[in-house]
């Protein structure tokens, strides 16, 4: 029996609530454990593993503040416009990860801000790949809503900012995007 659209956006909704509270489950943690050791160093073996953890990592509480809002908005857009968030999710951490990985600073990275970019790349570019009326919607609201955020954030010199984790996370939206609409 096929689940019914509410039951799995129920499912869904909840998969957002548990993924965010992880983040600032952790968050708290790492104010007791060394866990900024798990950040992204680019090109280093050792920054491997921040491909998959950085974006549960926060410096402040101001860091962790701009990163949820966002992040809850654009997690609730995704769930309800596509089956299977989670998976889709998971590519756009493993893909801006590993292209910050490969091409960014060299300069440790943290927070789910690179994640944000990358939904919003991804909600626009499945708009266009895809050509579903409901992609297309999202796709305008996101780039009406957030396109401004999108310029501004992935342009460098700004002090304390990873633009190039914005950058390389708005191209993995794209790439995961352009992927999942063949």
């Amino acid at each position: 029996m096929k689940e019914s659209f509410f039951t799995s956006l129920k499912r869904e909704f909840i998969g957002i609530a548990v993924f965010v509270a992880v983040i600032w489950v952790v968050f708290i943690l790492d104010r007791f454990l060394p866990l900024e050791r798990f950040a992204l160093f680019p090109r280093q073996l050792s920054g491997l593993p921040g491909i998959l953890f950085s974006p549960f990592l926060h410096k402040d509480l101001s860091h962790i503040m701009a990163n949820s809002v966002p992040l809850i908005t654009l997690l609730a857009l995704l769930a309800g416009s596509r089956a299977n968030s989670a998976r889709t999710v998971t590519f756009l951490i493993l893909a801006s990860g590993a292209l910050l990985w490969a091409f960014g600073r060299s300069v440790p990275v943290i927070g789910a801000s690179g994640l944000v970019f990358a939904l919003i790349g991804f909600l626009i570019a499945s708009g266009f790949f895809e050509k579903r009326p409901l992609a297309i919607l999202v796709g305008l609201f996101v780039g009406f809503s957030y396109g401004g955020t999108l310029f501004f954030g992935i342009l460098p010199g700004q002090s304390g900012i990873s633009w190039d984790g914005h950058l390389f996370g708005a191209v993995g939206g794209v790439v995961c995007a352009w992927f999942l609409a063949r």
